[in-house]
């Protein structure tokens, strides 16, 4: 049984004690005006009848955050998306081991005293890497040994684990020159005829902006190729189009994000 069909039924399965009293869960980032997450649970609750809601915290500072947390007295959970992956880590108490070998945090469950309800601690997950992984595992072949991981934030750091448990080599790449990336100027048709799979962690084509995409040279790519963007509003950005166009293989992420709200709630109700 695949993953993905695993994690339905656990959700499917999970039910809370009947109470007056509602749960609440949400996601912080900012911009929002992209995100699934938000009507995806919703209706996942009232279709269960689970007495819960999931808000979106659209903060324009990570400081904002304690002022959450301490404004809903049953909140459990949130999901974290850029700019703050990294930026959150400073507010928690507690990281499991994969969000700290990444150095990027996108789920945090938030500890309470069982008979008091005060708040005890933030501990912070990952499940960008797990998400990731499971997606991927299928589209390996024995010539996608080599991966170009477009952009440096908490999704690209979270990728390139992901891929490096699968021994496939990754190279960064970024609008600015550093010991650890390239730029895009820098990209030749050697190198993407290396690297078979390049990972688009950038937010570039994400709606509304749906005309950008990252200054890749696509006409380097073959049928042999694999385009994978994290994106997954609009179905197929730009990035997809200018890659699918030259015969690579194309991937948007809402699988990975359907599997992410799996474990994000296993997480928060364990």
């Amino acid at each position: 049984m695949r993953q993905l069909e695993k994690y339905i039924i656990l959700l499917e399965q999970t039910t809370m004690a009947a109470s007056n009293t509602k749960i609440y869960y949400g996601l912080i980032g900012f911009p929002l005006i992209h995100s699934f997450s938000r009507d995806y649970f919703n209706q996942k609750f009232e279709s269960e009848g689970i007495n819960a809601e999931y808000i979106n915290f659209e903060i324009e500072d990570i400081n904002s955050l304690m002022e959450i947390v301490s404004e809903y007295p049953t909140l459990n959970g949130l999901n974290v998306t850029a700019p703050y992956k990294e930026k959150v880590i400073p507010f928690l108490t507690e990281l499991d081991d994969n969000a700290r070998a990444i150095g990027a945090v996108n789920v945090i469950k938030i500890l309470r005293d069982p008979k008091t309800n005060e708040v005890t601690g933030l501990k912070g997950f990952n499940s960008d890497k797990p998400g990731f992984s499971q997606t991927m595992e299928p589209l390996l072949t024995p010539k996608r040994q080599h991966a170009l991981v477009l952009g440096t934030g908490g999704a690209a750091k979270a990728v390139a684990k992901a891929l490096e448990d699968f021994d496939i080599g990754v190279q960064f790449v970024s609008r600015q020159k550093s010991a650890s990336t390239v730029t895009y100027e820098e990209i030749t048709r050697a190198m993407v005829t290396k690297h078979k799979i390049v990972v688009n962690a950038t937010p570039l084509g994400k709606y509304p902006d749906i005309n950008q995409c990252p200054d890749f040279p696509y006409r380097f790519l073959t049928k042999d190729h694999l385009c994978y963007d994290l994106t997954y509003n609009p179905d197929e950005t730009l990035f997809m189009k200018n890659s699918k166009a030259q015969g690579a293989q194309v991937k948007n992420g809402l699988e990975m994000l359907l599997l992410q709200a799996f474990i994000s709630y296993a997480i928060w109700t364990e």
